[in-house]
């Protein structure tokens, strides 16, 4: 229903990618905050404070170069499917995806100073300020050091939440800065401007991440996940932005974002309590031996804790799924009437993508330990994106399938 989107295609190519990233860095943002939080690394002020504004700085970063890239990347997939490349067009695309980025990092992080030093105040306040940010629901770093003190595992809130977070705010920004920019596409100066300005903040980001020495090893080493999981994504949002333009396929671009978000989030909670539980019993580079590397059926089928959670999270699929298809009939939404064939169709094609995503999220985990690599900072972005590829996949077969039934 948004004009740019109508004019500009290569904007739904954007759309999984930048999505994507976005609850990429909030969601390794917090398992990061996680495992530090469930492992003592913040229970002294001081040290909330420097791991937080690190953590933060460096997100700003990746969000803008990234953000950046997947714009080209959107521009190029598009021109090759298209034929040719709109030069105002590419350059508004660029500007908005830079600052969608750069701005729904800057709101999900803006208010984490305040908080702790309102968590530092007596029993009292600390009390209020829960309530209030219950409320606000607005700082990933609040959910962890609110859920460590009134002794929730931060791993089982703190990446769904972040992810959810993330999904909303960036995809209302994107929607809104692109719609505006190409609107006053005529000031053809604004858009190559907007990008500038925030490319030329990123020194200042830098400096301020440097100051941790684990973040600055992320800040050396942490580009090739999230880079090569915007390049996945970008497939995911090619396969959209060719089947949207099919009127049989119109609704995918309201399920795409539900089965992505939900796959997503499930597979993050598991990865994220299985760092934790690594970093409790070994250090990177020696797997336990409560943790060998499992058979083909064992992600699920094990007694052990990991499998046990794994079970669980497979088991929250359906009833997820069911309460928002629930909710897009009510509000009339995805152009699809919500046969049988289709709710059964949907269903399994998203209990498929996650029970992929497990599988393959309980083996990366443990490469990625025995490599000397901390899953906090490489597994999610892999697995997000693997997981926004499969979504795309399995919900074009979803509807390819109902159309061939004809039910």
């Amino acid at each position: 229903h948004w004009d740019v989107f109508r004019e500009v295609t290569e904007a739904f190519i954007l759309v999984p990618a930048l999505v994507g990233l976005k609850g990429n860095l909030e969601m390794t943002l917090a398992s990061r905050l996680s495992t530090a939080a469930n492992t003592g690394l913040m229970d002294e002020p001081q040290q909330q404070r420097k791991m937080v504004f690190c953590n933060l700085a460096l997100i700003q970063v990746q969000a803008t170069v990234v953000g950046f890239l997947a714009a080209v990347v959107a521009v190029a997939l598009g021109g090759l499917s298209r034929g040719h490349v709109d030069v105002i067009q590419a350059v508004v695309l660029c500007a908005s995806s830079v600052s969608t980025a750069f701005i729904a990092a800057l709101c999900l992080g803006q208010t984490a100073a305040p908080t702790l030093r309102q968590v530092q105040q007596s029993d009292e306040e600390v009390f209020s300020v829960r309530l209030r940010l219950c409320f606000s629901g607005l700082v990933t770093v609040a959910v962890i050091i609110g859920s460590r003190k009134v002794g929730i595992n931060p791993d089982n809130v703190a990446t769904p939440i972040a992810a959810s977070l993330g999904d909303l705010i960036t995809l209302s920004l994107l929607a809104g800065i692109s719609s505006l920019l190409f609107h006053y596409r005529d000031l053809w100066f604004l858009p190559p401007l907007l990008c500038v300005v925030f490319l030329l903040l990123i020194p200042a980001w830098v400096s301020v991440a440097r100051r941790s020495p684990p973040i600055r090893e992320v800040l050396r080493s942490g580009w090739q996940p999230v880079i090569l999981a915007m390049s996945v994504s970008s497939v995911g949002g090619l396969i959209l932005d060719q089947t949207v333009r099919d009127p049989d396929f119109e609704g995918m671009a309201v399920f795409m974002p539900v089965i992505n978000g939900i796959g997503g989030n499930l597979v993050a909670i598991q990865v994220s309590r299985m760092s934790t539980y690594l970093h409790y019993l070994s250090v990177p580079g020696a797997l336990p031996v409560t943790m060998s590397w499992p058979g083909p059926a064992a992600t699920l089928c094990s007694s052990d804790v990991n499998s046990k959670s794994a079970r669980v999270l497979l088991l929250l699929v359906v009833p997820a799924h069911l309460l928002f298809l629930y909710v897009i009939h009510l509000l009339q939404g995805g152009h699809v009437t919500m046969t049988p064939t289709f709710i059964i169709c949907y269903l399994s094609a998203a209990l498929l993508q996650v029970l992929v995503l497990l599988s393959v999220g309980g083996l990366m985990v443990r490469w990625l330990w025995s490599r000397g690599l901390d899953p906090d900072n490489f597994s999610i972005p892999y697995l997000t994106a693997l997981g926004d590829l499969l979504g795309a996949g399995f919900l074009a077969l979803c509807f390819r399938l109902v159309l061939m039934v004809g039910v």
